[in-house]
């Protein structure tokens, strides 16, 4: 069972942001990576009012990675926030009973891809036999690809993986010195192409195209804030709804609001970077049909066996409630164009 240290953790925390409830509403959320492109949503949110109107102050904390994200909302940390639901499912089996679950989908098709150059003999999945890929051990991509080489119908015995650091990733497939590397499609293009690498020569791969039917990332709650706070998680996931609507019809403006809080960055290049996320992660022909923020129960059983190929489970398999709750959704989800 998860550990006791962390239910009197989450008890604290969870009294204090009960308290913070009954006057403006401050909500923590928890980002599962650095202040980029597809982050933009979040702060669009703030910045044009989405929050405020729905009585909500929030702040956005970055992240190192789902792995490290989910542990802050089940320890009480955060009440809110945004990771890889395959990573949810991973870590409530070696925590049962954790207080975290996943309740409006936001990447219906995950970034998690292979990028190839196609000079190099890569275009299609099958090009991996018999040529090199680089992938960093930790890498979301790379854990994925056991159940992506079964469905693309390619022998994963005959591609010579080269385990890599992830700030030597693109330069190493940029420098010929592996054929195609792990990661998330957006974030990989683009550093390529900031190497000079030539786009017409990336092959970006989406393992979603290529009969891989898991999700992506989610906004997550900590269960325990969640059911004794429901009109606040119904409003953040509100204004969540309507940010991202704001930046599918301006990513310019998107990417300005990422700017303001990452000043490094370069607004053209995490514009582009929303630009492919939206394109390719969140607003898919089934979102696009169904609305933002649920999921297909039949692809969720899918799922979940294809990830039995990446991930010995240590105890018997949980129904998909135990992962997803829509019931914080409005019927018939949210329209974002």
């Amino acid at each position: 069972m998860f550990q006791r240290f962390t239910q009197i953790v989450a008890a604290a925390t969870l009294a204090v942001s009960a308290g913070a409830a009954s006057a403006e509403t401050e909500v923590p959320f928890a980002l599962d990576w650095k202040f980029e492109g597809p982050s933009a949503a979040y702060f669009a949110a703030i910045d044009n009012g989405h929050f405020a109107n729905e009585g909500l102050s929030v702040t956005i904390e970055a992240g190192s990675g789902s792995v490290n994200t989910i542990p802050k909302i089940a320890t009480g940390a955060f009440p809110i926030g945004f990771g890889d639901i395959n990573s949810v499912v991973k870590f409530l089996d070696q925590n049962p009973g954790a207080p975290v679950k996943a309740v409006m989908m936001i990447y219906d098709k995950p970034p998690f891809a292979i990028i190839g150059r196609k000079s190099q003999g890569v275009s299609e999945p099958k090009d991996l036999e018999g040529r090199v890929l680089g992938a960093p051990p930790p890498d979301g991509a790379w854990a994925q690809f056991p159940a992506f080489a079964a469905a693309a119908g390619f022998d994963p015995t005959k591609v010579t993986v080269e385990p890599v650091g992830f700030p030597t990733r693109e330069p190493m497939l940029a420098e010929g010195q592996v054929d195609a590397i792990a990661g998330f499609s957006f974030s990989s293009f683009l550093n390529l192409v900031r190497l000079g690498v030539p786009e017409d020569d990336i092959a970006t791969i989406l393992m979603a195209d290529h009969g891989l039917a898991l999700y992506g990332n989610a906004i997550l709650v900590n269960t325990d804030y969640a059911a004794e706070n429901r009109e606040t998680v119904e409003a953040f996931l509100r204004a969540v709804a309507a940010g991202w609507k704001d930046v599918i019809a301006d990513p310019e403006m998107g990417a300005k609001a990422v700017i303001a809080r990452n000043p490094a960055a370069d607004v053209a290049l995490e514009q582009r970077r929303l630009q492919l996320s939206i394109d390719a992660n969140v607003a898919t022909d089934y979102v696009m049909e169904n609305g933002m923020g649920g999921i297909d129960e039949a692809r969720m059983a899918t799922a979940l066996e294809q990830l039995a190929l990446n991930y010995e489970f240590q105890n018997p398999a949980l129904p998909i409630d135990a992962y997803f709750d829509g019931s914080y959704l409005p019927e018939g989800n949210f329209a974002i164009k």
